[in-house]
């Protein structure tokens, strides 16, 4: 029986691949759409997974299917596979990439696992303990050559046999042809890669969902939320004397739209004051004067901004009682560290794509910043702190 994509309940992998196949040219086809065409020509196996999950939901059941393929088609075991994760930037699409690559990692427990990220995320990568090996990528302008041939001649060094491109950017799927005609398997957008994420609507899906679905599709099942390895960092607050609350007032200096007004950060830092809790300002060195501001209204708060790396803002967020702060990559880190979250949304990004997920994230969200009131702030503050309490 030749499957379509009707077959599968709509919203489900195996739907999004049969639908992405069924609307591409013959010769760009998935060469596993193309076994699954011809059921005479399927192995054993994953005839019977895909005869198994037709009209269902079951995400592990659609794993299943993709798991055998990859069983089918690959001879294990015979070496060490060499393997190339791409996550370049920002912050916090970084520590969204946190979940895939610990399910990869795992997949790959016996394989060399290479990394190629920006300067700025290496010494932190490094410390995650994840890896092999991180590779520098130092972004090559469009018209560097030099720049350009020393990227392909590190990434051809590499020998990779097996891609994961969580950038799926335009630029990360360029590298492919750095690789070509060589290319290794691929998994991401790349022109005819050979694990495609096929899902023609995947630019709406979040983040974290699309990495995941991504994976599946490439025979790795499931992909746990990002987390954060213990970090051991000396900590420049105790809260054995006092709990204390990250506060991120800052965000990225071309979105300042996403920034919930300093004084009302330190009205709220007041509060935390009064209920007994230290709030400690983080950002980078230029968000310093937001952190000023904040502490003209609460002079008791501590100011870390332009003071910590990475791994140290991991370690005080494993630490802290609470983040609040606006959409930025230290929310996703905080998040990704086991700590309560409230994230502000203004209108200039949507949450449903782009929001942290962990154990305990509220997002508050208005279409400017500026209409979220300081009380209602507050109280959601303390209503995550009471709640926290209570586990």
């Amino acid at each position: 029986m030749s499957l379509a994509a009707h077959d599968f309940p709509p919203g489900t992998p195996l739907h999004h691949f049969f639908a992405w196949n069924e609307g591409v040219p013959t010769w760009q086809r998935d060469r596993r759409y193309k076994l699954a065409r011809n059921p005479e020509r399927l192995p054993k196996p994953v005839a019977q997974a895909l005869q198994a999950v037709i009209g269902t939901a079951d995400l592990a059941a659609h794993a299943a299917v993709f798991a055998a393929f990859e069983r089918a088609m690959h001879r294990t075991g015979l070496r060490r596979q060499r393997i190339l994760v791409i996550r370049l930037s920002a912050l916090g699409d970084f520590i969204q990439a946190l979940g895939p690559i610990a399910a990869i990692r795992r997949h790959h427990a016996n394989d060399h696992l290479s990394l190629l990220t920006t300067r700025p995320l290496a010494g932190f990568a490094v410390e995650l303990g994840y890896f092999d090996e991180v590779i520098v990528d130092e972004r090559p302008g469009l018209l560097s050559l030099r720049g350009w041939l020393r990227l392909r001649r590190r990434l051809r060094q590499g020998r990779f046999d097996r891609v994961y491109d969580l950038q799926t950017s335009t630029r990360s799927s360029a590298y492919a042809w750095l690789l070509r005609p060589n290319l290794p398997e691929w998994s991401g957008i790349a022109w005819r890669c050979s694990h495609p994420h096929a899902n023609r609507d995947r630019d709406p899906q979040h983040t974290l969902d699309k990495q995941a679905e991504q994976l599946l599709m490439a025979g790795i099942h499931p992909t746990p939320l990002p987390a954060l390895p213990p970090l051991h960092r000396t900590l420049p607050c105790d809260p054995r004397d006092r709990d204390f609350v990250l506060l991120v007032p800052g965000s990225s200096p071309a979105h300042p739209e996403k920034r919930w007004p300093a004084e009302r950060f330190g009205a709220l830092a007041q509060a935390f004051d009064k209920a007994g809790c230290r709030a400690v300002i983080v950002g980078t060195a230029p968000e310093a004067p937001l952190a000023a501001r904040i502490r003209e209204i609460c002079p008791t708060a501590l100011d870390l901004t332009g003071r910590t790396d990475l791994g140290l803002l991991g370690a005080l967020a494993q630490r802290a009682a609470l983040t609040v702060g606006n959409d930025t990559g230290v929310c996703h880190l905080a998040a990704a560290a086991g700590c309560p979250v409230l994230v502000l949304f203004s209108g200039g990004t949507d949450p449903a794509r782009c929001a942290p997920r962990g154990r305990l994230v509220k997002v508050m969200e208005a279409a400017d910043s500026r209409e979220l009131a300081p009380d209602a702030v507050i109280s959601a503050s303390f209503g995550i702190l009471r709640n926290r309490r209570r586990e």
